[in-house]
């Protein structure tokens, strides 16, 4: 399988705090969202570099507890991006709810 993050496939997004993680989520989908209107290709992948790392969180093991938010949110960017947004999603809803990951992650949380 080809990566787009080959040294995180490998385990070192495990060595990762949850709030890490989710910042690193949040970066790929605010680059996703900056293209979406400029650049198809840059868009498509951005969004699926925010989804394999989404995906390196949701196997891990240690994260099962927040299993069922994460397949949520997997669903919810998916929808937004190439679905019917049928949840109403939107780019303030998304930068608001991955912003306090990256402020707890700067912080060192």
């Amino acid at each position: 399988m080809n990566y787009y993050h080959k040294n995180l496939a490998v385990g070192g997004f495990r060595k990762l705090t949850f709030v890490q993680k989710m910042s690193n989520v949040g970066s790929e989908l605010a680059r996703a969202i900056r293209w979406k209107d400029k650049n198809p290709l840059y868009t498509r992948e951005a969004f699926e570099r925010c989804l394999e790392l989404l995906d390196f969180t949701i196997r891990d093991e240690r994260e099962f507890c927040r299993l069922r938010e994460m397949t949520r949110i997997r669903e919810g960017i998916a929808d937004y991006f190439y679905g019917e947004n049928i949840y109403s999603f939107s780019e303030d809803f998304w930068k608001k709810y991955f912003y306090h990951f990256n402020y707890a992650a700067q912080l060192g949380k």
